[in-house]
């Protein structure tokens, strides 16, 4: 059997040994002999099994050793494997344990698992956050619309943090206490005078429950005059009155035309019928004429009446109406 070239040789050993170091991490666990962490080189070789990063689990078990907070590397691992950040709970835990705040590492895992930031949140613990709410429109009782600023100091409630709402809640609460508040306020000049009852109501109301906030404080940060509401209202509403009684006159005026063209109609139907009658009075004389009815006597006295009839009714009249 031909001898292996002497570079293919040394590479084959370069190559095992890497493999070994790679599999057997002796820098990393003698430095974590050296920080009194407990930890195999064989649990090391079985990490790379389990396709578990040694490093970040004995640097994190060297931290937390350091700090004086008790860890499982078990726990690690398994924490690791389910998608967590170890370096932020660690980091999280170290904090909460200098600020006397009481957290677990259960509960720090579960709030990172939970896809918030627990190292953020035992930060805000300590440090409470300002959170600007956008500008609330509400009319107080006379009418007057008010444009509200407002500031809510808030801090990170450990407990509440899984399943707790976030700040979108809080904000729409905020400004839903803000409209109540100046709602049932009598006039604008009564807030205005004293802003800050709008923050005892809105405080009053508990509005952190159910969040992962504990609201520290609520402050008007401004408040400006915007539209007289009642008076534009009562405007709408007294033209919406003008609209209606124009269109109920334009109806009844419509109704009038028609009845008075109806009453034409009627007229005109009445003259015709009086015009087709006197067209039968000659008809009717000539008849009685024929028949020996009506002699001529007659017809003169009749002639005479009618006349006598006419004068009687032009005297009667007034001078201005004589023909």
């Amino acid at each position: 059997m031909a001898e292996l070239p002497m570079f293919v040789l040394a590479g084959i050993i370069v190559f095992v040994i890497l493999i070994l170091f790679w599999l057997l991490p002796i820098p990393l666990w003698l430095s974590a002999k050296f920080a009194n962490v407990h930890v195999s080189l064989m649990q090391l070789v079985f990490m790379r099994f389990r396709r578990v990063p040694p490093s970040i689990i004995v640097n994190a078990l060297v931290t937390a050793t350091k700090a004086g907070i008790p860890v499982q590397r078990d726990l690690l691992e398994a924490h690791y494997l389910a998608g967590g950040n170890i370096s932020k709970v660690i980091r999280a835990l170290i904090s909460a344990d200098k600020a006397n705040i009481e957290l677990d590492f259960k509960a720090a895992t579960a709030i990172d698992l939970a896809g918030r930031d627990v190292f953020e949140a035992v930060q805000l613990s300590v440090n409470p956050k300002v959170i600007e709410c956008p500008a609330v429109t509400a009319v107080a009782k006379d009418g007057i619309q008010l444009i509200t600023k407002a500031r809510v100091t808030v801090r990170a409630n450990i407990k509440q943090l899984v399943g707790g709402a976030g700040e979108e809640t809080i904000l729409a609460r905020v400004g839903e206490g803000i409209v109540t508040s100046i709602g049932s306020a009598a006039s604008h000049k009564s807030v205005m005078e004293n802003p800050d009852t709008i923050s005892k109501v809105v405080l009053a109301k508990g509005l952190d429950s159910g969040t992962a906030f504990e609201i520290l404080s609520i402050d008007i940060a401004d408040i400006d005059i915007g539209k007289n509401i009642g008076a534009s209202l009562q405007m709408d509403q007294a033209n919406a009155d003008k609209n209606i009684a124009q269109a109920r006159a334009e109806e009844r005026r419509a109704m009038a035309i028609a009845l008075e063209q109806e009453m034409k109609a009627k007229a005109q139907e009445a003259r015709a019928k009086v015009i087709e009658a006197e067209a039968q009075i000659p008809i009717a004389i000539a008849e009685a004429f024929k028949n020996g009815q009506l002699g001529i006597m007659d017809y003169y006295k009749m002639q005479n009446i009618q006349a006598d009839t006419s004068m009687r009714e032009n005297i009667a009249k007034n001078p201005g109406e004589k023909k």
